[in-house]
């Protein structure tokens, strides 16, 4: 039940996050703005458990979920090969990037007095 619960909750977030980016023509998808309100509301337990617990089970079937995408790479496989190796070069490059990207931000240096103290 508390799964069920934490669905409700994943779908309610998405549902607002569409009206608000409908309602004001905002440049982001109502799904990341859905992520950015449930990230805020992970704050409290009301939400967090019953999402965590959704989560979890999500996970664990993961890998279920990738049926209807390997189904509709094959319906398209003409497709792959006409565009295959153009996607394997932008996937690769766009992940690198991404990499590089997060090894620069987490090693910038910080300036002085925002670090923790010590002791």
């Amino acid at each position: 039940m508390q799964g069920l619960r934490g669905l409700a909750w994943l779908l309610v977030f998405q549902s607002i996050g569409e009206v608000l980016s409908r309602a004001f023509s905002l440049p982001l998808p109502g799904p990341v703005l859905g992520l950015i309100l449930l990230l805020i509301a992970l704050r409290w337990p009301l939400v967090r458990e019953p999402v965590g617990e959704c989560a979890n089970f999500l996970l664990a079937h993961l890998s279920l979920l990738f049926i209807p995408v390997g189904v509709g790479v094959m319906t398209h496989l003409a497709l792959l090969a006409q565009y295959g190796g153009r996607m394997l070069l932008v996937i690769v490059l766009s992940t690198w990037i991404g990499l590089a990207v997060t090894a620069a931000v987490l090693w910038w240096p910080r300036p002085a007095g925002t670090g923790k103290k010590k002791g």
